[in-house]
Protein backbone atom coordinates (compact mmCIF):
# COMPACT_ATOMS: atom_id res chain seq x y z
CA UNK A 1 0.00 0.00 0.00
CA UNK A 2 1.17 3.60 -0.62
CA UNK A 3 2.88 5.28 2.34
CA UNK A 4 0.57 7.50 4.40
CA UNK A 5 1.33 11.27 4.11
CA UNK A 6 2.85 12.82 7.21
CA UNK A 7 0.76 16.00 7.10
CA UNK A 8 -2.74 15.88 8.65
CA UNK A 9 -5.62 17.65 6.98
CA UNK A 10 -6.77 20.95 8.45
CA UNK A 11 -9.78 23.18 8.01
CA UNK A 12 -9.31 26.95 7.96
CA UNK A 13 -11.96 29.55 8.75
CA UNK A 14 -12.03 33.11 10.01
CA UNK A 15 -8.95 35.30 10.03
CA UNK A 16 -8.05 36.43 13.54
CA UNK A 17 -6.10 39.46 14.69
CA UNK A 18 -5.17 40.16 18.31
CA UNK A 19 -4.04 43.70 19.10
CA UNK A 20 -2.48 44.77 22.40
CA UNK A 21 -2.23 48.48 23.28
CA UNK A 22 -0.79 50.58 26.05
CA UNK A 23 -3.08 53.46 27.05
CA UNK A 24 -1.37 56.87 27.29
CA UNK A 25 -3.03 57.91 30.52
CA UNK A 26 -1.05 61.08 31.16
CA UNK A 27 -1.90 62.49 27.75
CA UNK A 28 -5.56 61.48 28.18
CA UNK A 29 -5.82 63.20 31.57
CA UNK A 30 -4.48 66.41 30.03
CA UNK A 31 -7.42 66.62 27.62
CA UNK A 32 -10.41 68.84 28.24
CA UNK A 33 -13.63 66.99 29.08
CA UNK A 34 -15.28 68.07 25.83
CA UNK A 35 -12.36 66.69 23.82
CA UNK A 36 -12.54 63.34 25.62
CA UNK A 37 -16.26 63.18 24.90
CA UNK A 38 -15.69 63.96 21.21
CA UNK A 39 -13.04 61.25 20.83
CA UNK A 40 -15.17 58.68 22.64
CA UNK A 41 -18.21 59.55 20.52
CA UNK A 42 -16.23 58.97 17.33
CA UNK A 43 -14.87 55.69 18.71
CA UNK A 44 -18.36 54.48 19.64
CA UNK A 45 -19.65 55.32 16.16
CA UNK A 46 -16.97 53.16 14.52
CA UNK A 47 -16.46 50.42 17.10
CA UNK A 48 -20.05 49.64 18.14
CA UNK A 49 -20.97 48.00 14.79
CA UNK A 50 -17.69 46.06 14.90
CA UNK A 51 -18.59 44.80 18.37
CA UNK A 52 -22.10 43.81 17.29
CA UNK A 53 -20.89 41.94 14.20
CA UNK A 54 -23.13 40.65 11.44
CA UNK A 55 -26.32 38.62 11.71
CA UNK A 56 -25.38 35.97 9.13
CA UNK A 57 -23.58 32.66 9.47
CA UNK A 58 -20.26 34.49 9.86
CA UNK A 59 -20.48 36.81 12.91
CA UNK A 60 -17.37 38.88 11.97
CA UNK A 61 -17.06 40.42 15.40
CA UNK A 62 -14.55 42.42 17.41
CA UNK A 63 -14.25 42.55 21.19
CA UNK A 64 -12.30 44.61 23.73
CA UNK A 65 -10.75 43.53 27.02
CA UNK A 66 -9.11 45.46 29.83
CA UNK A 67 -5.75 43.73 29.95
CA UNK A 68 -4.35 42.78 33.36
CA UNK A 69 -0.66 43.29 34.08
CA UNK A 70 2.26 45.20 32.59
CA UNK A 71 2.09 43.79 29.04
CA UNK A 72 -0.56 46.27 27.98
CA UNK A 73 -3.82 47.97 28.90
CA UNK A 74 -6.24 47.07 26.11
CA UNK A 75 -6.60 43.79 24.21
CA UNK A 76 -8.71 43.89 21.06
CA UNK A 77 -9.58 40.80 19.03
CA UNK A 78 -11.11 40.64 15.56
CA UNK A 79 -12.57 37.67 13.68
CA UNK A 80 -13.23 38.31 9.99
CA UNK A 81 -13.79 36.34 6.77
CA UNK A 82 -10.47 37.26 5.17
CA UNK A 83 -7.15 39.04 5.63
CA UNK A 84 -8.43 42.16 3.89
CA UNK A 85 -11.37 42.48 6.28
CA UNK A 86 -9.28 41.97 9.39
CA UNK A 87 -6.84 44.60 8.10
CA UNK A 88 -9.76 46.96 7.52
CA UNK A 89 -10.69 46.52 11.20
CA UNK A 90 -7.09 47.27 12.15
CA UNK A 91 -7.09 50.40 9.97
CA UNK A 92 -10.42 51.54 11.39
CA UNK A 93 -8.88 51.64 14.86
CA UNK A 94 -5.66 53.24 13.60
CA UNK A 95 -7.64 56.04 11.95
CA UNK A 96 -9.56 56.97 15.11
CA UNK A 97 -8.49 60.17 16.87
CA UNK A 98 -8.48 57.97 19.97
CA UNK A 99 -5.61 56.01 18.43
CA UNK A 100 -3.27 58.85 19.42
CA UNK A 101 -3.70 57.58 22.97
CA UNK A 102 -3.27 53.88 22.14
CA UNK A 103 0.31 52.69 21.71
CA UNK A 104 0.59 49.29 19.97
CA UNK A 105 2.76 46.91 21.99
CA UNK A 106 2.00 43.56 20.36
CA UNK A 107 -0.22 41.86 17.78
CA UNK A 108 -0.88 38.33 16.57
CA UNK A 109 -2.21 37.24 13.18
CA UNK A 110 -3.69 33.78 12.57
CA UNK A 111 -6.65 31.87 11.13
CA UNK A 112 -9.16 29.66 12.92
CA UNK A 113 -7.96 26.09 12.44
CA UNK A 114 -9.43 22.67 13.10
CA UNK A 115 -7.03 19.74 12.90
CA UNK A 116 -8.42 16.54 11.37
CA UNK A 117 -6.14 13.80 12.64
CA UNK A 118 -8.91 11.20 12.88
CA UNK A 119 -10.45 12.08 9.51
CA UNK A 120 -6.99 12.23 7.92
CA UNK A 121 -5.97 8.71 8.90
CA UNK A 122 -9.35 7.32 7.82
CA UNK A 123 -9.26 9.14 4.49
CA UNK A 124 -5.63 8.26 3.78
CA UNK A 125 -6.30 4.63 4.63
CA UNK A 126 -9.41 4.41 2.46
CA UNK A 127 -7.68 6.00 -0.53
CA UNK A 128 -4.63 3.76 -0.11
CA UNK A 129 -6.87 0.69 -0.07
CA UNK A 130 -8.12 1.79 -3.49
CA UNK A 131 -4.51 1.75 -4.67
CA UNK A 132 -4.36 5.50 -5.14
CA UNK A 133 -0.98 7.19 -4.83
CA UNK A 134 -0.78 10.34 -2.65
CA UNK A 135 -1.08 13.66 -4.46
CA UNK A 136 -2.31 12.17 -7.75
CA UNK A 137 -5.43 13.79 -9.28
CA UNK A 138 -7.66 10.93 -8.05
CA UNK A 139 -6.16 11.13 -4.55
CA UNK A 140 -6.56 14.91 -4.43
CA UNK A 141 -10.20 14.62 -5.51
CA UNK A 142 -10.87 12.20 -2.65
CA UNK A 143 -9.17 14.51 -0.17
CA UNK A 144 -11.12 17.50 -1.44
CA UNK A 145 -14.37 15.60 -0.92
CA UNK A 146 -13.43 14.93 2.71
CA UNK A 147 -12.52 18.59 3.28
CA UNK A 148 -15.76 19.88 1.76
CA UNK A 149 -17.90 17.57 3.89
CA UNK A 150 -16.01 18.50 7.04
CA UNK A 151 -16.21 22.23 6.25
CA UNK A 152 -19.98 22.03 5.96
CA UNK A 153 -20.28 20.15 9.25
CA UNK A 154 -17.85 22.41 11.13
CA UNK A 155 -18.93 25.80 9.75
CA UNK A 156 -20.04 27.26 13.14
CA UNK A 157 -16.65 26.38 14.65
CA UNK A 158 -14.71 27.73 11.68
CA UNK A 159 -16.45 31.10 11.77
CA UNK A 160 -17.23 31.53 15.47
CA UNK A 161 -18.93 34.28 17.38
CA UNK A 162 -16.78 35.74 20.12
CA UNK A 163 -17.98 34.08 23.34
CA UNK A 164 -19.62 36.57 25.75
CA UNK A 165 -17.57 35.31 28.72
CA UNK A 166 -16.18 37.78 31.25
CA UNK A 167 -12.52 36.73 30.90
CA UNK A 168 -10.11 35.87 28.10
CA UNK A 169 -6.74 34.12 28.19
CA UNK A 170 -4.67 34.21 25.00
CA UNK A 171 -1.30 32.60 24.38
CA UNK A 172 0.77 31.40 21.40
CA UNK A 173 2.49 28.02 21.25
CA UNK A 174 4.75 25.75 19.19
CA UNK A 175 5.44 22.06 18.88
CA UNK A 176 9.06 21.12 19.58
CA UNK A 177 11.30 20.31 16.63
CA UNK A 178 14.80 19.99 18.05
CA UNK A 179 17.41 17.24 18.06
CA UNK A 180 15.92 15.42 21.06
CA UNK A 181 12.20 15.79 20.40
CA UNK A 182 10.67 16.63 17.05
CA UNK A 183 6.88 16.50 16.80
CA UNK A 184 7.02 16.63 13.01
CA UNK A 185 9.07 13.46 12.78
CA UNK A 186 6.68 11.36 14.86
CA UNK A 187 4.54 8.89 12.84
CA UNK A 188 1.05 10.08 11.92
CA UNK A 189 -0.72 7.42 13.98
CA UNK A 190 1.37 8.27 17.05
CA UNK A 191 0.55 11.96 16.73
CA UNK A 192 -3.12 11.05 16.28
CA UNK A 193 -3.08 9.05 19.52
CA UNK A 194 -1.45 11.84 21.50
CA UNK A 195 -3.78 14.51 20.12
CA UNK A 196 -6.82 12.37 20.95
CA UNK A 197 -5.67 12.01 24.57
CA UNK A 198 -4.90 15.73 24.68
CA UNK A 199 -8.37 16.60 23.38
CA UNK A 200 -10.09 14.48 26.00
CA UNK A 201 -8.78 16.78 28.73
CA UNK A 202 -10.29 19.82 27.05
CA UNK A 203 -13.64 18.10 26.70
CA UNK A 204 -13.87 17.72 30.46
CA UNK A 205 -13.85 21.53 30.73
CA UNK A 206 -16.34 22.13 27.93
CA UNK A 207 -19.04 23.38 30.31
CA UNK A 208 -16.84 26.08 31.85
CA UNK A 209 -14.46 27.26 29.13
CA UNK A 210 -14.70 27.89 25.38
CA UNK A 211 -11.54 27.34 23.35
CA UNK A 212 -10.72 28.70 19.89
CA UNK A 213 -7.52 27.48 18.22
CA UNK A 214 -5.96 29.52 15.44
CA UNK A 215 -3.12 28.50 13.14
CA UNK A 216 -0.30 30.96 12.49
CA UNK A 217 2.40 29.03 10.63
CA UNK A 218 3.64 31.46 8.00
CA UNK A 219 1.66 34.34 9.52
CA UNK A 220 3.34 35.06 12.86
CA UNK A 221 6.22 34.03 15.14
CA UNK A 222 4.52 30.99 16.69
CA UNK A 223 2.65 28.06 15.17
CA UNK A 224 -0.70 28.38 16.93
CA UNK A 225 -2.66 30.83 19.02
CA UNK A 226 -5.03 29.70 21.76
CA UNK A 227 -7.98 31.74 23.05
CA UNK A 228 -9.76 30.60 26.20
CA UNK A 229 -13.00 32.28 27.30
CA UNK A 230 -14.58 31.75 30.73
CA UNK A 231 -16.60 33.48 33.44
CA UNK A 232 -14.25 32.11 36.11
CA UNK A 233 -10.56 32.89 35.44
CA UNK A 234 -9.40 30.07 37.72
CA UNK A 235 -10.60 27.66 35.03
CA UNK A 236 -7.68 28.81 32.85
CA UNK A 237 -5.19 27.74 35.52
CA UNK A 238 -6.86 24.39 36.16
CA UNK A 239 -7.16 23.49 32.49
CA UNK A 240 -3.65 24.52 31.47
CA UNK A 241 -2.12 22.95 34.58
CA UNK A 242 -3.83 19.61 33.92
CA UNK A 243 -2.70 19.71 30.31
CA UNK A 244 0.92 20.14 31.46
CA UNK A 245 0.81 16.47 32.52
CA UNK A 246 -0.45 15.34 29.13
CA UNK A 247 2.19 13.87 26.80
CA UNK A 248 1.63 16.39 24.02
CA UNK A 249 2.23 19.35 26.33
CA UNK A 250 4.78 17.77 28.67
CA UNK A 251 7.07 16.54 25.89
CA UNK A 252 6.34 18.53 22.74
CA UNK A 253 4.89 21.95 23.67
CA UNK A 254 6.55 25.36 23.88
CA UNK A 255 4.55 28.35 25.11
CA UNK A 256 4.81 32.09 24.53
CA UNK A 257 3.55 34.93 26.71
CA UNK A 258 0.10 34.75 28.27
CA UNK A 259 -2.35 37.65 28.01
CA UNK A 260 -5.37 37.85 30.33
CA UNK A 261 -8.15 40.42 30.12
CA UNK A 262 -11.64 41.34 31.31
CA UNK A 263 -14.34 42.01 28.71
CA UNK A 264 -15.41 45.64 28.30
CA UNK A 265 -18.12 46.79 25.92
CA UNK A 266 -17.44 49.79 23.70
CA UNK A 267 -20.04 51.94 25.48
CA UNK A 268 -18.02 51.61 28.70
CA UNK A 269 -14.66 52.74 27.28
CA UNK A 270 -15.01 56.17 28.86
CA UNK A 271 -15.32 54.65 32.33
CA UNK A 272 -12.40 52.33 31.66
CA UNK A 273 -10.17 55.22 30.58
CA UNK A 274 -11.25 57.08 33.71
CA UNK A 275 -9.80 54.27 35.80
CA UNK A 276 -13.01 52.34 36.53
CA UNK A 277 -13.68 48.70 35.69
CA UNK A 278 -17.24 48.48 34.34
CA UNK A 279 -19.43 45.59 35.46
CA UNK A 280 -21.15 45.34 32.08
CA UNK A 281 -19.22 43.12 29.70
CA UNK A 282 -21.78 41.58 27.36
CA UNK A 283 -22.53 43.51 24.20
CA UNK A 284 -26.23 44.24 23.62
CA UNK A 285 -27.94 41.82 21.21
Amino acid sequence: MPEMPAVPLTLEGATALHQMFRFRRSAWRALETRDKERLLAEAMLILTPMEAGSQGEHPNQSAMYSQIGHKGDLLVIHFRDCFEDVHRAELAIANLELAEFLEPVHSYLSVVELGLYDSSTKAYGALAEQGLEPHTPAWNAGIQDVIQRQQAAMAPRLFPAIPPARYICFYPMDRKRDEQKNWYQEPMLERQRMMHEHGMIGRRYADSVRQIITGSIGFDDWEWGVDLFADDPLVFKRLIYEMRFDEVSAVYALFGSFYVGIRVVVSELGRLFAGELPETHKAPV
